[in-house]
């Protein structure tokens, strides 16, 4: 994706040199404090929201040179049965987390989550822009609502995030390896998902950090906040199963595709040439490579990883 320096009347753009080292600035990084960092901890905080703010990419989506496509390259495009839902996730995501940032009080904290929810932002600008540029349609997308409990929004744009991207960095890699995305379009989305990558790394280190400073009752309570996501999560995904809902918050009643996008969209990419276990491997394997950069000492996301891997072991190689 081109590389363009912010502010002024016009925006400049980059030479591939830079533009190499701001994709590495975003995907490599360590916390510069030495020795073991303690969950919870001041250093913790510093650490992973440091993360978040040093790995920012400045682009802009507006100044994206999208790729000319061929006729075959850009039906293909088009078929893949994900557009709907990545809109209106997107779109949920960033009301849900610009809410509860207004509600920290913490400056650094404040803003690592303004910046989460501003690239959210960006991410559907993304998806609006590539939709305008090779004549996707969309269902109408529904209103969104801000949210009237803050905190529990953002732990459902999180773990919602955490589900899906770790299916996401499986699909990209199956789109890359079989050509199905042309090399020029897999370079423009290539920092839109390892952005999704830094979001759910943030998310994890924030639930483990908030849990360990709130009072023991409070911790209870937070429990169950993140056990009524889940819920939700699991009852929202039968419905989606079932052709209800659009995915993480989407409004019944809207026009679904094929809900049951992470393996149709799979068969697609791959010329149906792919399995289950197949696609679980290279999920697997994605999201070990995706997060290899960042500094050990913070927490991975592990939810999808270790229900994949339980489910891996009752499938044939």
């Amino acid at each position: 994706m081109p590389e363009v320096i912010e502010g002024g009347e016009a925006p400049l753009t980059l030479d591939a040199a830079t533009v190499r080292a701001a994709d590495r600035a975003a995907r490599v990084w360590e916390a510069s404090a030495s020795g073991p960092i303690v969950l919870g901890s001041e250093a913790h905080k510093q650490a992973f929201c440091h993360m978040l703010l040093d790995t920012h990419n400045s682009y802009r989506p507006s100044v994206v040179d999208w790729p000319i496509l061929e006729s075959e390259a850009r039906d293909r495009l088009v078929s893949l049965p994900i557009w709907d839902i990545a809109m209106q996730t997107e779109g949920n995501a960033s009301l849900r987390v610009l809410s509860y940032a207004e509600t920290i009080t913490d400056p650094l904290l404040r803003e690592a989550v303004e910046i989460d929810g501003f690239e959210e932002t960006r991410h559907k600008q993304v998806l609006s822009n590539l939709v305008q540029a090779y004549g996707i349609q969309l269902a109408p997308e529904p209103e969104y609502q801000r949210p009237r409990h803050p905190e529990w929004a953002f732990l459902l744009a999180g773990f919602c995030e955490c589900v899906d991207t770790f299916f996401a960095f499986g699909l990209f890699a199956l789109a890359k390896r079989s050509g199905f995305f042309p090399p020029e379009l897999v370079d423009t989305f290539e920092p839109v998902v390892q952005e999704e990558g830094r979001h759910i790394l943030f998310f994890v280190n924030w639930v483990a950090w908030h849990r360990r400073n709130l009072s023991p009752w409070r911790r209870v309570l937070f429990a169950a906040k993140i056990l009524s996501v889940w819920a939700f999560l699991i009852w929202e995904r039968i419905d989606i199963a079932r052709g209800i809902e659009g995915g993480c918050g989407a409004k019944p009643g809207t026009e679904p595709q094929d809900n049951n996008f992470v393996f149709t969209g799979s068969k697609a990419i791959s010329s149906g040439n792919v399995s289950a276990a197949a696609v679980i491997d290279v999920c697997l394997s994605e999201h070990e490579r995706r997060f290899s950069g960042y500094d050990p000492r913070l927490l991975r996301p592990n939810v999808m990883p270790r229900t994949m891997r339980f489910v891996r072991r009752f499938m044939r190689r």
